[in-house]
């Protein structure tokens, strides 16, 4: 044997190789390496959804947050107006019951000082009856007891 057939039937070999390898191998490398590129991709693309999502999720999170917050500060705002509304109820209320607890002593007080002048107005009678018993027991003198009952007026 030659070189040129040995060098011949390695070339034919060696190209039959590279036919079985091309025909048969290679369509199964390429498909397995498609299938790992559409893999890398569809995670890939998974990914950026998912960070879209937490984006999406992350702005819905601090627009819940800014709500709250704003709810929050309503009902803190209410809280307070309705505070001062108690507040100032409970000065109205507290100024009409001033308000009628001062009438209502002026008006015990006018009672207690009508029952006093009454009650003085009595002893004072008392004491002009018992001023002319003295009088007439005494003696009947019409000067007298014209200064005297001059003077018992006087008093009263």
């Amino acid at each position: 044997m030659s070189i040129n057939v040995t060098l011949f039937v390695q070339m034919l070999v060696f190209l039959l190789t590279v036919w079985f390898a091309m025909a048969f191998i290679w369509p199964m490398l390429v498909a397995a390496m498609e299938e790992r590129e559409k893999k890398i991709a569809d995670g890939l693309a998974a990914a950026a959804k998912g960070e879209d999502s937490l984006s999406d999720a992350k702005n819905e999170a601090d627009k819940i947050i800014l709500d709250a917050r704003n709810q929050a500060r309503e009902i803190l705002d209410e809280a307070n107006t309705r505070a001062s509304s108690i507040v100032e109820e409970g000065r109205k209320e507290g100024s009409s019951e001033r308000t009628r607890l001062i009438e209502k002593a002026h008006g015990e007080i006018t009672i207690e000082a009508n029952k006093a002048r009454d009650e003085l107005r009595a002893e004072v009678s008392n004491l002009v009856i018992l001023g002319a018993s003295r009088i007439i027991e005494k003696e009947i003198d019409p000067i007298k007891h014209k200064e005297l009952l001059d003077k018992i007026v006087a008093e009263i």
